[in-house]
C-alpha cells in the first residue's frame, strides 16, 4: 500500500494511501467529534459531526468518508469547524427529548457528551418536533422515537450484521422515522431480539424493557423464595459497568454483589449448560447411531431459535430439543431443587442475570413452563444488573471474592463455562460425546478448530472410529450463509453450533454499552472478553459437563437417565414456524 503525505493542523503526516481524514487524524492523535461514525459498519457520513476544512475545498467536508490525497491540507479545530459542529449538535438537540437526568442513558450517552465537550449550553432552535411515539410492546425492546438522531447505527447493524433488515429508514424529509416496515410494534415484527441495534445505538432510543422494579419487589416479598442465576458471559462483562478494563473477570464479586441484593440463593447457569450438555450430546449420538435428523443444530441461543423460526422454518426438525441452560436451570429449580429444599414451587422465583436481551422473550414464551409454572420468572441484563448493584450503592470494585452456593446445584465445570464464547458450546458438547464414544477419560479435550471469531468456522473431529463434521456461525447474518451451504448440499454436517450474536453470549444485547471511541479502536470486544471464559475454564478443576458430581447425583436420584421421559417433561421443548408481522 502507498503512503501520501498531507498536512492536518499545521502539522505533516504520512499514512496509507487508503485511509479517510478521520482515519489519518486519529493516528496523529487529533480527535474528530463523530456520532453516526462506526467502522466497517456505519461509514455514510450521515450526522456531519466529523467535519474538516479541506484547503481548496468550498465546503466543509465529512472527514469519516473523506479519502486522503497527496499534499491535502486539512484544518480540524477552526471557528467555521467548531461553529458547524456546535449547530449541528443543536439542531439534533432540538428535535430530541432532552429529559437527561432521567434519561435510560444518562452519563453513558454520545449526544451527552458530545454536547459537553462542544460547550453547549443552550438550545436556540425551536419549533415542531417530531411524534414522540413510545413503542414498548415486545418483551425484550423497547423503541423510543423522541431520542432518536437517524444516526442509522442500529439501521446497519441489523442489515449488515445481522442480515435482518427489521430496522430501515421510515418515510421522507422532517417526517423520517427509524423502526420495523409500516411502522408496526417491534412485538409484531419479525424481530429476533438479539439487542444488536441496542449495543450501537450512542442515545436511548433502544434500550431493553427492564424488569428491575418487579425483581426488587419479589425480592423484598417475605412469601418469595428467589433463586438466581448467572449466565457465563456476565463475568466477563460486568466490571466494565464499574470503569473496570474489557475482559475483566468479575465472578467472585459478582457473586458478592448478587448475595447482597437480597437473593435467597445464587447459582451458576453453568449448571444448567452441563445438564444441556447431557441431554444434547445423548441427543446427538442418538440421531448418528439411529438415523435422526441431521445436521443437529444447537438451540442455546433464544435470537438465534427465532430468526429459524421467521426465516428458516425448513430446519426446525434439525434443532435439538433441548430447552437453554437458563430455562433447563428453572425447570429443575422448580422440580428437584424445591423438592430437595421442602419448598413450594410455586413460591420459587427464579431470576436470570443474562448478556441477552432476547432472553426475556425467551422466558416469555408460552411453552417454556412445566405444570403451569414457568421455567423463569425474570430476566436481568448484564446492564440491569449494573444498575441494580449502583442502586444499593455497592462498592463493587472493593466487594470480597464469594463463591456461589454449593448446594445440589452449585457445582459447574469448565465445559459449562465456555458456553458464553461462539464454539463454547461445540467444544463442551465434543468434550462428553467423545468420552462416551470412546469409553474413556480422554485427556485431550480442547478443541481449538471450534475457538475464534470466523464468522463460519468447521472441522472433522475424528472420535474413536467416528469422524464428525462439525460447525460454527455466529450472527443471523452468518447463520443464513452457512444454512444456505448446507441447504444446496454443498456442505454435510453432524452437529452445527449457532449463536444470534456475534461473537456468542459475550457480545450479546445485554452487554455493557461501549462508545464509538472504543468500538473504534481497534479493540476486539469479543476477543477480551471470550479470553475472561476461557481463563475460568483452565482454573476449573473439572473441565467436562458429565463429571460434575451434582449432575451426576440429578440424573442418579432424579432424572434417571440422559432423555429419558422425566427428562424430556422438564429439559426439552418444541419450536414453531411463524409468520412476519403476525407472530
Amino acid at each position: 500500500m502507498e503512503n501520501v503525505k498531507l498536512s492536518i493542523n499545521g502539522m505533516d503526516f504520512e499514512v496509507p494511501s487508503n485511509y479517510t481524514v478521520l482515519e489519518a487524524a486519529k493516528e496523529a492523535g487529533i480527535h474528530i467529534p463523530t456520532l453516526c461514525y462506526l467502522k466497517d459498519l456505519n461509514e455514510v457520513g450521515a450526522c456531519r459531526v466529523c467535519v474538516v476544512e479541506v484547503e481548496g475545498a468550498r465546503t466543509l467536508q465529512a472527514s469519516c468518508v473523506l479519502p486522503v490525497r497527496e499534499g491535502m491540507v486539512v484544518k480540524t479545530n477552526t471557528k467555521r469547524v467548531r461553529a458547524s459542529q456546535k449547530m449541528t449538535t443543536e439542531l439534533l438537540l432540538a428535535n430530541h427529548n432532552r429529559e437527561c437526568l432521567t434519561c435510560y442513558r444518562s452519563k453513558n450517552c454520545e449526544l451527552q457528551n458530545l454536547s459537553e465537550e462542544l460547550g453547549i449550553s443552550d438550545v436556540a432552535f425551536e419549533g415542531a418536533k417530531r411524534e414522540a411515539k413510545i413503542d414498548n410492546a415486545s418483551a425484550s425492546i423497547v423503541r423510543d422515537a423522541s431520542k432518536c438522531i437517524l444516526c442509522g447505527r442500529c439501521v446497519s447493524a441489523c442489515k449488515k450484521t445481522q442480515g435482518l433488515s427489521v430496522l430501515d429508514f421510515q418515510n421522507r424529509g422532517f417526517e423520517t422515522t427509524v423502526g420495523p416496515a409500516f411502522d408496526v410494534s417491534m412485538n409484531d415484527a419479525p424481530c429476533v431480539y438479539c439487542g444488536q441495534c441496542m449495543i450501537v445505538c450512542p442515545v436511548a432510543a433502544l434500550r431493553e424493557k427492564t424488569d428491575i422494579e418487579r425483581v426488587w419487589d419479589a425480592i423484598e416479598d417475605p412469601e418469595v423464595h428467589v433463586v438466581a442465576q448467572t449466565a457465563p458471559a456476565v463475568r466477563a462483562a460486568l466490571g466494565e459497568e464499574f470503569g473496570m478494563p474489557i475482559g475483566t473477570r468479575v465472578t467472585g464479586k459478582m457473586v458478592a454483589a448478587i448475595r447482597r441484593l437480597g437473593v435467597d440463593r445464587i447459582y451458576d447457569t453453568d449448571f444448567g449448560a452441563d445438564l444441556t450438555i447431557m441431554e444434547e450430546g445423548h441427543e446427538l449420538l442418538h440421531r448418528i447411531k439411529n438415523g435422526g435428523k441431521l445436521p443437529m443444530i444447537t438451540s442455546c441461543s433464544p435470537g438465534w431459535i427465532r430468526h429459524a423460526e421467521f426465516n428458516h422454518p425448513d430446519f426446525l426438525d434439525n434443532l435439538s430439543t433441548c430447552k437453554s441452560p437458563a430455562q433447563m436451570f428453572g425447570a429443575i429449580t422448580k422440580s428437584y431443587y424445591a423438592e430437595k429444599h421442602g419448598v413450594d414451587p410455586s413460591k420459587i422465583f427464579v431470576l436470570s442475570f443474562m448478556p441477552c436481551t432476547s432472553k426475556k422473550s425467551e422466558a416469555a414464551r408460552e411453552e417454556l413452563e412445566v405444570d403451569g409454572l414457568r421455567d423463569v420468572d425474570a430476566v436481568i441484563t448484564t446492564r440491569e444488573l449494573g444498575k441494580m448493584i449502583k442502586q444499593t450503592r455497592l462498592d463493587f470494585i472493593n466487594l470480597p471474592d464469594e463463591e456461589f452456593d454449593r448446594d445440589y446445584l452449585g457445582d459447574y465445570t469448565g465445559a459449562g463455562v465456555i458456553f458464553g464464547a461462539t464454539g463454547g458450546v461445540m467444544e463442551a458438547a465434543l468434550r462428553t460425546v467423545a468420552d462416551v464414544l470412546t469409553g474413556d477419560d480422554l485427556k485431550d479435550f480442547e478443541y481449538h478448530a471450534v475457538r475464534g471469531i470466523d464468522g463460519i468456522k468447521e472441522a472433522t473431529v475424528k472420535i474413536g472410529e467416528l469422524d464428525i463434521n462439525v460447525a460454527l456461525a455466529h450472527s443471523t447474518g452468518e447463520a443464513t450463509r452457512l444454512l444456505d451451504m448446507v441447504r444446496s448440499g454443498e456442505k454435510d454436517y453432524h452437529f452445527i453450533e449457532i449463536m444470534g450474536c456475534s461473537g456468542g453470549c459475550v457480545c450479546g444485547g445485554g452487554q455493557p454499552q461501549q462508545p464509538a471511541d472504543v468500538l473504534n479502536s481497534g479493540i476486539d470486544i469479543r476477543v477480551e472478553r471470550a479470553k475472561a471464559l476461557y481463563e475460568e475454564d483452565t482454573v476449573k478443576a473439572i473441565r467436562k459437563s458429565h463429571q460434575n458430581p451434582m449432575i451426576q447425583d440429578l440424573y442418579k436420584n432424579f432424572l434417571g437417565e440422559p432423555n429419558s421421559h422425566k427428562a424430556h417433561k422438564l429439559l426439552h421443548t418444541h419450536y414453531k414456524k411463524r409468520d412476519a408481522f403476525t407472530d
